[in-house]
C-alpha cells in the first residue's frame, strides 16, 4: 500500500467528495483525522475507516477560521502520531447570475472556499517545515477552475483562485521538498450537485434534475462522476509517484473541459 504509515488529515470528509478521499487514502494505508462542522457524518466516516484497520480521529471545525485548522493540525499530529498530509477539500457551491450576488454571499464562499484552502496551505506547511517532513499539500479546484461557468461566476472565481494558490504555494514551499498541487473534478453524483441542480431550476426555470442531465449528457466518458473517481487522483497526489508533480491542477472529470 503505497501511504503505509503516513498521516493525513482531509477537510469535509464527513460526506461527498470528502468521505471518499478519506476511505481512499485509508485503504492505500494512511491514518486518517478528519476535520468537518458536522460531527455525526465525521464520526461516522472514522468508524468506516477503522473497520478498515486503520487509526482514526475527528476534529470539528470550520476551515475559514485560520486559528481552527492550526489546531486540527495540532489534533492531526498528537493524537495519530505524526502528520504527512493535508487534503483541504471542504468547499461550498452558490449558484447566483452575477447580477444579484450579494455581500453576504461573496464574503461567506471566498471565506470557505478560497481563505479555507490559504488557511490549509499556511498550517500544513509550517508544521511540515517545523517537523521536517517533505510533506504533500493537496487542495480542492474545480473544472470551474478552468473554465468561469454561467450562473456559478462566483465559485467559479473561488476555484481559479485555488489554482493561483497552488501554483504560488509550489513555487514557494519547493525548497522545503513541500509539493502543492489541486484536484479538479467535474459532475460528480454527490448532495452538492443535488443542490447545485435545485437551485439551477429556481433560476433558469429547469426542471429540476434537468440541469444535472444536461452536463451528465455532455460527459464524453457517457457517465457521471462519483468521489472514487477523484479519490483516485488524489491518492496519487499523496503518495510517492507523485514527488516529482507540483503546482499543477489536474482535471478530472470524464472529458468536459480540456487542457
Amino acid at each position: 500500500m503505497s501511504l503505509e504509515g503516513k498521516v493525513a488529515l482531509v477537510t469535509g470528509g464527513g460526506q461527498g467528495i470528502g468521505r471518499g478521499i478519506a476511505l481512499r487514502l485509508a485503504q492505500e494505508g494512511a491514518n486518517i483525522a478528519i476535520a468537518d462542522v458536522k460531527a455525526d457524518k465525521a464520526k461516522a466516516v472514522a468508524e468506516e475507516i477503522m473497520a478498515l484497520g486503520r487509526k482514526a480521529t475527528i476534529f470539528i471545525a470550520d476551515i475559514s477560521d485560520r486559528a481552527q485548522i492550526h489546531a486540527a493540525i495540532d489534533h492531526t499530529e498528537a493524537t495519530l502520531g505524526g502528520f504527512d498530509i493535508i487534503v483541504n477539500n471542504a468547499g461550498i457551491a452558490q449558484v447566483q447570475p452575477i447580477l444579484d450576488v450579494t455581500q453576504e454571499e461573496v464574503d461567506r464562499i471566498l471565506k470557505i472556499n478560497l481563505e479555507g484552502v490559504l488557511w490549509g496551505i499556511q498550517a500544513a506547511a509550517k508544521k511540515f517545515k517545523a517537523t521536517g517532513r517533505k510533506g504533500k499539500i493537496i487542495n480542492a479546484s474545480s473544472i470551474a477552475g478552468h473554465d468561469g461557468f454561467a450562473l456559478l461566476g462566483v465559485y467559479s472565481a473561488t476555484k481559479f483562485g485555488v489554482r493561483a494558490l497552488t501554483q504560488a504555494a509550489a513555487k514557494e514551499l519547493a525548497p522545503f521538498g513541500i509539493t502543492v498541487n489541486a484536484y479538479c473534478p467535474g459532475i460528480v453524483g454527490t448532495d452538492m450537485w443535488v443542490e447545485i441542480d435545485k437551485r439551477m431550476a429556481e433560476v433558469t426555470g429547469a426542471e429540476v434534475g434537468a440541469t444535472y442531465q444536461k452536463y451528465v449528457g455532455g460527459i464524453a466518458l457517457g457517465r457521471a462522476e462519483t468521489p472514487d473517481d477523484v479519490a483516485a487522483l488524489v491518492a496519487f497526489l499523496a503518495g510517492a509517484d507523485s514527488d516529482y508533480i507540483t503546482g499543477q491542477a489536474i482535471i478530472t472529470d470524464g472529458g468536459i473541459v480540456y487542457r
